[in-house]
Protein backbone atom coordinates (compact mmCIF):
# COMPACT_ATOMS: atom_id res chain seq x y z
CA UNK A 1 0.00 0.00 0.00
CA UNK A 2 1.52 3.71 -0.98
CA UNK A 3 2.00 5.94 1.80
CA UNK A 4 0.11 9.46 0.94
CA UNK A 5 3.17 11.90 1.63
CA UNK A 6 0.65 14.34 0.71
CA UNK A 7 -1.16 14.45 4.26
CA UNK A 8 -0.60 17.04 6.80
CA UNK A 9 1.11 14.71 8.96
CA UNK A 10 3.98 13.95 7.02
CA UNK A 11 4.43 17.44 6.25
CA UNK A 12 5.07 18.23 9.79
CA UNK A 13 7.13 15.45 10.86
CA UNK A 14 9.17 16.64 7.59
CA UNK A 15 10.06 20.09 8.67
CA UNK A 16 10.72 18.69 12.12
CA UNK A 17 13.52 16.69 10.46
CA UNK A 18 15.00 19.70 8.79
CA UNK A 19 14.67 21.86 12.09
CA UNK A 20 16.54 19.01 14.00
CA UNK A 21 19.50 18.95 10.70
CA UNK A 22 20.08 22.47 10.54
CA UNK A 23 19.74 22.97 14.62
CA UNK A 24 22.34 20.43 14.54
CA UNK A 25 24.98 21.94 11.74
CA UNK A 26 24.13 25.72 13.72
CA UNK A 27 24.78 24.13 16.76
CA UNK A 28 28.37 22.50 15.02
CA UNK A 29 29.80 25.57 13.39
CA UNK A 30 29.08 28.20 16.30
CA UNK A 31 31.05 25.74 18.85
CA UNK A 32 33.63 25.50 15.69
CA UNK A 33 33.79 29.12 15.36
CA UNK A 34 33.21 29.96 18.92
CA UNK A 35 37.39 30.63 19.40
CA UNK A 36 37.11 32.92 16.51
CA UNK A 37 33.80 34.92 17.38
CA UNK A 38 35.67 35.60 20.91
CA UNK A 39 39.02 36.79 19.10
CA UNK A 40 36.99 38.71 16.46
CA UNK A 41 35.00 40.64 19.68
CA UNK A 42 38.43 41.27 21.39
CA UNK A 43 40.01 42.78 18.34
CA UNK A 44 36.44 45.00 17.86
CA UNK A 45 37.02 46.47 21.61
CA UNK A 46 40.69 46.91 21.19
CA UNK A 47 39.37 48.78 17.75
CA UNK A 48 36.80 50.65 19.21
CA UNK A 49 38.98 51.70 22.26
CA UNK A 50 41.96 53.17 20.16
CA UNK A 51 39.50 55.35 17.90
CA UNK A 52 38.22 56.80 20.77
CA UNK A 53 41.42 58.36 21.36
CA UNK A 54 42.63 59.11 18.12
CA UNK A 55 44.61 56.22 16.91
CA UNK A 56 43.38 54.98 13.79
CA UNK A 57 43.64 55.03 9.52
CA UNK A 58 41.13 58.06 8.70
CA UNK A 59 41.47 59.46 5.87
CA UNK A 60 39.66 62.06 4.98
CA UNK A 61 36.68 64.15 6.98
CA UNK A 62 34.42 61.22 6.58
CA UNK A 63 35.93 57.67 6.96
CA UNK A 64 36.17 55.38 10.10
CA UNK A 65 38.40 53.25 9.50
CA UNK A 66 39.96 51.36 12.72
CA UNK A 67 42.99 49.92 13.19
CA UNK A 68 43.08 46.44 11.07
CA UNK A 69 42.50 43.60 13.15
CA UNK A 70 46.41 41.99 11.81
CA UNK A 71 47.71 44.74 13.93
CA UNK A 72 45.20 45.94 16.68
CA UNK A 73 46.52 44.05 19.45
CA UNK A 74 50.30 45.66 18.67
CA UNK A 75 49.00 48.97 18.58
CA UNK A 76 46.60 48.14 22.04
CA UNK A 77 50.00 47.24 23.74
CA UNK A 78 51.70 50.93 22.22
CA UNK A 79 49.29 53.24 22.99
CA UNK A 80 47.15 51.43 26.02
CA UNK A 81 49.60 51.84 29.21
CA UNK A 82 47.15 51.04 31.96
CA UNK A 83 44.13 49.04 32.28
CA UNK A 84 42.23 49.54 35.76
CA UNK A 85 39.05 47.85 37.37
CA UNK A 86 37.44 50.62 39.35
CA UNK A 87 35.30 47.81 42.36
CA UNK A 88 34.23 50.28 45.06
CA UNK A 89 37.14 52.20 47.00
CA UNK A 90 39.51 49.41 45.30
CA UNK A 91 41.20 50.25 42.14
CA UNK A 92 43.81 47.67 40.47
CA UNK A 93 45.38 46.25 37.53
CA UNK A 94 44.21 44.44 34.96
CA UNK A 95 45.56 43.14 31.33
CA UNK A 96 42.74 42.14 29.84
CA UNK A 97 39.96 45.07 31.57
CA UNK A 98 38.94 45.44 27.91
CA UNK A 99 36.84 41.79 28.22
CA UNK A 100 34.61 43.03 30.97
CA UNK A 101 30.92 43.28 29.97
CA UNK A 102 30.00 46.72 31.04
CA UNK A 103 26.08 45.74 30.24
CA UNK A 104 25.89 42.63 33.01
CA UNK A 105 28.47 45.24 35.34
CA UNK A 106 25.59 48.23 34.93
CA UNK A 107 22.56 45.32 35.57
CA UNK A 108 24.97 44.52 39.32
CA UNK A 109 24.70 48.25 40.01
CA UNK A 110 21.44 48.48 39.65
CA UNK A 111 20.94 46.07 41.56
CA UNK A 112 22.62 47.48 44.55
CA UNK A 113 25.59 45.83 44.18
CA UNK A 114 29.29 46.72 43.52
CA UNK A 115 30.16 46.64 39.40
CA UNK A 116 33.48 46.25 38.14
CA UNK A 117 34.25 49.52 36.09
CA UNK A 118 37.44 49.06 33.65
CA UNK A 119 39.74 52.66 32.86
CA UNK A 120 42.13 52.51 29.91
CA UNK A 121 45.02 55.01 29.98
CA UNK A 122 46.78 55.74 26.60
CA UNK A 123 49.33 57.89 25.71
CA UNK A 124 49.95 59.26 22.27
CA UNK A 125 52.33 62.52 21.44
CA UNK A 126 53.31 62.72 25.63
CA UNK A 127 48.90 63.24 26.51
CA UNK A 128 47.68 60.89 28.21
CA UNK A 129 43.98 60.21 27.56
CA UNK A 130 41.61 58.40 30.12
CA UNK A 131 38.75 55.84 28.32
CA UNK A 132 35.87 55.01 29.69
CA UNK A 133 33.29 52.33 28.20
CA UNK A 134 29.50 53.23 27.91
CA UNK A 135 26.11 51.27 27.40
CA UNK A 136 22.90 52.57 26.91
CA UNK A 137 19.38 52.60 24.93
CA UNK A 138 18.38 53.94 22.05
CA UNK A 139 15.61 53.66 20.41
CA UNK A 140 15.44 50.42 19.64
CA UNK A 141 17.91 48.41 21.08
CA UNK A 142 21.19 48.92 22.93
CA UNK A 143 23.99 51.39 21.84
CA UNK A 144 27.03 51.78 23.37
CA UNK A 145 30.57 53.80 23.13
CA UNK A 146 33.78 54.97 24.31
CA UNK A 147 34.82 58.42 25.59
CA UNK A 148 38.36 59.88 25.74
CA UNK A 149 39.16 62.61 28.32
CA UNK A 150 41.78 64.56 29.64
CA UNK A 151 42.85 65.77 33.05
CA UNK A 152 40.44 68.47 32.74
CA UNK A 153 37.27 66.37 31.83
CA UNK A 154 37.45 68.03 28.06
CA UNK A 155 35.93 65.17 25.68
CA UNK A 156 39.86 64.26 23.13
CA UNK A 157 37.28 61.55 21.02
CA UNK A 158 34.69 59.07 21.20
CA UNK A 159 33.39 55.99 19.43
CA UNK A 160 30.02 55.22 19.40
CA UNK A 161 28.01 52.14 17.86
CA UNK A 162 24.43 50.27 18.23
CA UNK A 163 22.68 47.10 18.13
CA UNK A 164 19.47 48.52 15.78
CA UNK A 165 18.83 51.92 14.91
CA UNK A 166 17.12 53.05 12.02
CA UNK A 167 19.32 53.26 9.11
CA UNK A 168 19.96 56.86 7.91
CA UNK A 169 18.51 57.98 10.79
CA UNK A 170 19.61 56.99 14.67
CA UNK A 171 22.39 54.61 13.00
CA UNK A 172 23.99 57.74 12.52
CA UNK A 173 25.82 58.34 15.82
CA UNK A 174 28.74 56.06 14.32
CA UNK A 175 29.00 58.14 11.66
CA UNK A 176 32.20 60.62 11.32
CA UNK A 177 30.32 64.08 11.48
CA UNK A 178 28.39 63.25 14.31
CA UNK A 179 31.15 61.86 16.59
CA UNK A 180 33.54 64.31 15.70
CA UNK A 181 31.36 66.98 17.21
CA UNK A 182 32.11 65.88 20.46
CA UNK A 183 36.04 66.67 20.49
CA UNK A 184 36.39 69.69 23.07
CA UNK A 185 33.27 69.44 24.43
CA UNK A 186 33.93 69.22 28.72
CA UNK A 187 31.83 66.85 30.92
CA UNK A 188 31.88 69.83 33.50
CA UNK A 189 29.40 72.41 34.28
CA UNK A 190 31.18 74.82 36.22
CA UNK A 191 32.02 72.07 39.10
CA UNK A 192 29.51 69.49 38.25
CA UNK A 193 29.54 66.56 36.07
CA UNK A 194 26.72 67.52 33.35
CA UNK A 195 28.03 65.16 30.90
CA UNK A 196 27.18 66.10 27.23
CA UNK A 197 23.46 66.50 25.47
CA UNK A 198 22.16 65.46 22.23
CA UNK A 199 20.51 68.65 21.75
CA UNK A 200 17.17 69.24 19.19
CA UNK A 201 17.08 73.19 18.32
CA UNK A 202 20.92 73.61 19.36
CA UNK A 203 21.62 77.34 18.28
CA UNK A 204 25.29 75.83 17.77
CA UNK A 205 24.97 73.33 14.71
CA UNK A 206 28.41 73.88 13.26
CA UNK A 207 29.64 72.92 16.97
CA UNK A 208 32.21 76.40 17.42
CA UNK A 209 30.54 76.40 21.15
CA UNK A 210 32.35 73.93 23.25
CA UNK A 211 31.75 75.26 27.07
CA UNK A 212 27.77 74.68 26.40
CA UNK A 213 27.93 71.31 27.16
CA UNK A 214 26.01 70.83 23.64
CA UNK A 215 25.99 68.73 20.51
CA UNK A 216 23.31 69.24 17.48
CA UNK A 217 21.44 66.49 17.30
CA UNK A 218 20.62 64.28 14.42
CA UNK A 219 18.01 64.92 12.05
CA UNK A 220 14.93 62.36 12.66
CA UNK A 221 16.76 60.80 15.96
CA UNK A 222 15.46 62.18 19.02
CA UNK A 223 14.98 59.13 21.03
CA UNK A 224 18.31 57.74 19.67
CA UNK A 225 19.83 61.27 20.78
CA UNK A 226 18.31 61.11 24.08
CA UNK A 227 20.03 57.83 24.16
CA UNK A 228 23.33 59.02 23.98
CA UNK A 229 22.94 61.98 26.42
CA UNK A 230 21.53 59.48 29.11
CA UNK A 231 24.25 57.10 28.32
CA UNK A 232 26.96 59.87 28.45
CA UNK A 233 25.74 61.43 31.81
CA UNK A 234 25.00 58.01 33.25
CA UNK A 235 28.42 56.40 32.73
CA UNK A 236 30.05 59.72 33.74
CA UNK A 237 28.26 59.76 37.30
CA UNK A 238 29.69 55.82 37.48
CA UNK A 239 33.20 57.41 37.48
CA UNK A 240 32.75 59.96 39.22
CA UNK A 241 34.66 59.68 42.00
CA UNK A 242 37.39 58.11 40.42
CA UNK A 243 37.49 61.20 37.51
CA UNK A 244 37.78 63.52 41.07
CA UNK A 245 41.41 61.72 41.55
CA UNK A 246 43.04 62.55 38.36
CA UNK A 247 41.07 66.19 37.60
CA UNK A 248 43.23 68.97 37.05
CA UNK A 249 42.50 71.45 39.86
Amino acid sequence: MAINTEKNIYTVIFAMLMVVVVGTILAFLASGLSDRIKENERFEKQQNILYAMGVNENEDEGSVNFIPTDRVEGEFSKYIKEQLVINGDQITQDDEAYLIDLKKELAVAKAGNTPRLPVFIGEKDSKKYYILPMYGKGLWDAIWGFVALDENMVVQGVYFDHKGETPGLGANIKQRYFMDDFEGESILSGSRYAGINVAKGNNDPVNKIKDDNEVDALAGATITGNGVSAMIRESINLYRDYLETIRAK
